[in-house]
């Protein structure tokens, strides 16, 4: 499977994502701060009350990183967790959960005809928008699933605004990231596109613009600490009340 400029054609990252999930909770656990990260993302929605009577969507759930981020913050909410490798739901799902969270395998775009629906409280998209075909249409999708006044959290990389961003995700994609895959599972498709379609995602202050015309209000954004300052970020933004 060749990866061109900006990675894989966006069809085929799912499959990508089947090849890659055995080995995928090994390979973000020695990232330091990934996991660590989201929870401060999912903190960063502002969800009340650790989420009593809330539901939440993790769209984009993977193999349920992201889900417990949530959790975390909001033990206390239905959280439905939906992504369309099904190798990565199976690595979630043999996890421990409680009854509050269900799995849904379903392509992002296709959710409704999955049997998921809104409104929700809040949305957590971690490492999503980047892999879509259609991101517009997805973040008015999104929108429109939200109660109004929720907030949708986008947790993703960024590098276009920062050149040194830049050439330190180049350093750990070469370095680490790829290398690494490779080891795990004898194919680095998976952690080429990565490297790619980060290089080739919007900029910050862009992505801020393509959630405003989304129609998302308070659109704002913040940053990780330690050594993704500046290429991981949260992007917030609320549904109109």
């Amino acid at each position: 499977m060749s990866v061109g400029s900006t990675g894989l054609p966006r069809r085929d990252v799912p499959a990508a994502f089947d090849v890659g999930a055995p080995a995928y909770d090994r390979l973000v656990g020695a990232s330091p701060g990934y996991h660590a990260h989201l929870r401060l993302s999912a903190r960063r929605m502002r969800l009340p009350a650790r989420g009593q009577g809330l539901r939440l969507l993790d769209a984009g759930c993977g193999t349920g990183a992201s889900t417990a981020a949530l959790l975390r913050v909001a033990p206390q909410a239905e959280i439905i967790a939906v992504d369309a490798s099904r190798g990565m739901l199976d690595e979630a799902r043999a996890k421990q959960w409680p009854p509050s969270v269900q799995f849904v395998h379903s392509p992002i775009e296709a959710l409704a005809e999955n049997g998921v629906t809104g409104p929700f409280d809040g949305i957590l998209a971690a490492y999503l928008i980047r892999n879509l075909s259609d991101p517009d249409t997805q973040l008015r999708a999104f929108r429109g699933m939200l109660r109004p006044g929720a907030t949708l959290a986008v947790h993703d990389y960024s590098v276009g605004d920062s050149r040194a961003a830049r050439w330190v995700w180049h350093a750990v994609c070469w370095g680490i990231i790829i290398p690494s895959g490779w080891r795990q599972t004898g194919d680095a498709t998976l952690y080429r596109h990565l490297w790619r379609s980060v290089l080739t995602f919007d900029g910050v202050r862009q992505f801020r613009h393509r959630m405003r015309d989304a129609g998302f209000a308070a659109v704002y954004s913040e940053t990780m600490p330690g050594w993704e300052t500046n290429i991981a970020h949260t992007f917030l933004g609320d549904a109109p009340r």
